[in-house]
C-alpha cells in the first residue's frame, strides 16, 4: 500500500504533467495562449483534489495488488 505522502507525490507531479500537455494542446487548438493559460489554472486548481481522492479510493481495492497475487499463488 502507498503511504499519503507518496500519493501526494504522484499527485503533484502527474497533474504538472497534465496541466503543462492541456497548456499545450488547448493553446494550439484555439490558437490563443491566454485561453491555454486560464484552461491549466482551472485544472491546477480542481484535479489535484479530484486525483488524490480517486487514488486514496484505489488504495483499498485489493484486484491487482501483489498482495492477492501471493494468496492465489499459495492456496
Amino acid at each position: 500500500m502507498n503511504s499519503k505522502q507518496r500519493s501526494l507525490a504522484k499527485t503533484i507531479t502527474y497533474r504538472l504533467i497534465s496541466s503543462a500537455i492541456g497548456f499545450i494542446v488547448v493553446s494550439a487548438l484555439s490558437d490563443n495562449v491566454k485561453v491555454g493559460a486560464m484552461f491549466s489554472v482551472a485544472e491546477l486548481i480542481y484535479k489535484p483534489l479530484q486525483y488524490y481522492i480517486h487514488e486514496r479510493i484505489w488504495q483499498r481495492v485489493k484486484w491487482g495488488t501483489n498482495s492477492t497475487v501471493i494468496k492465489k499463488n499459495t492456496n
